[in-house]
């Protein structure tokens, strides 16, 4: 959520769109609801198929992206992707100073912590506890994860009051913890869309726009997420990859995600929107060169 021409799945319904960036291989298949005797097979058939276009299409989506410069994911322009997301999630462009932040911004995510500004109701959070745990089993947070799991998709705090954020804090100061973050960030969020944004034929700048949209709108296939954002942009512009123009096509997705935004939450500052990937839009920095001048919430940045 190509060729020279289109992306192979522009037009799939949003969930297959998800499932097939956000997934690892073969990850996508739910298991399958009983079926007669005699169909089974023919079932089992189709799904080996399925599969294997799956492998056959990230193979050749591999190649494209292999064939491409770095953009984003070059090594200068990814620190300066981090610094403008945590300048819009934490107020600074400090990012490496937010591994133990922790605070219930009273916006129906729960507690938002870390980094990316992982959610205890949106389900990441869990995911980076749970893997963290897998690795590093006996970790202080841990014992948290059945109330973890329980207050996934609320605002609740229940079974994590009182000690919860003081065991976030304490984890976070541990290189182990601190590591698992960037991962988890990098696997869920940063590559997913720079790998999303240059098959849909987008510069370094539009795949910091697909980025940011994925760190605050999320991964899931609700209407507000960011697969869905997509879809309905493909509905207004063709992207570069389709013959669009680049510009045209950035414009339209600023706008469709500035009005999902202020749907979800009509009060919200859009500055991610309005003062920062916007200005760079309308200045043609579509390479996101350097120096570069922000505001966010009324504050000013600048990153050389």
């Amino acid at each position: 959520m190509k060729r020279a021409g289109v992306l192979f799945l522009a037009v799939v319904p949003v969930v297959a769109t998800a499932v097939y960036f956000v997934l690892p291989s073969g990850a996508a298949d739910a298991p399958a609801a009983p079926a007669p005797a005699g169909t089974q097979s023919s079932r089992d058939d189709a799904k080996d198929r399925a599969e294997q276009d799956h492998e056959q299409q990230r193979d050749k989506d591999d190649e494209i992206i292999a064939s491409l410069p770095p953009g984003l994911a070059a090594p200068d322009k990814e620190e300066l992707a981090h610094r403008l997301v945590s300048s819009a999630e934490h107020s600074t462009t400090d990012w490496r100073s937010t591994y133990g932040m922790i605070e219930d911004r009273d916006d129906d995510c729960g507690y938002t912590a870390g980094i990316i500004g992982f959610c205890t109701g949106t389900h990441d959070l869990l995911t980076l506890v749970e893997h963290y745990t897998g690795s590093h089993p006996g970790n202080g947070l841990a014992r948290y994860l059945p109330a973890l799991r329980k207050v996934d998709g609320t605002d609740s705090h229940e079974g994590l009051d009182p000690g919860f954020t003081d065991a976030w804090k304490a984890e976070s100061e541990l290189p182990e913890f601190r590591a698992a973050q960037e991962e988890e960030r990098d696997r869920v969020y940063f590559e997913p869309a720079v790998r999303l944004a240059k098959l849909d034929g987008l510069g370094t700048l539009g795949q910091f726009v697909y980025y940011d949209a994925m760190v605050f709108h999320g991964t899931g296939t609700d209407e507000s997420g960011f697969y869905a954002l997509r879809e309905r942009v493909l509905r207004k512009a063709k992207p570069p990859a389709a013959g669009g123009s680049e510009k045209a096509y950035l414009d339209a997705f600023l706008d469709v995600r500035r009005a999902t935004m202020l749907t979800r939450y009509p009060d919200r500052d859009t500055s991610r929107v309005d003062t920062a990937q916007r200005r760079f839009l309308q200045a043609g920095n579509l390479a996101l060169d350097t120096p570069l001048t922000w505001e966010m919430y009324g504050d000013s940045y600048t990153s050389s």
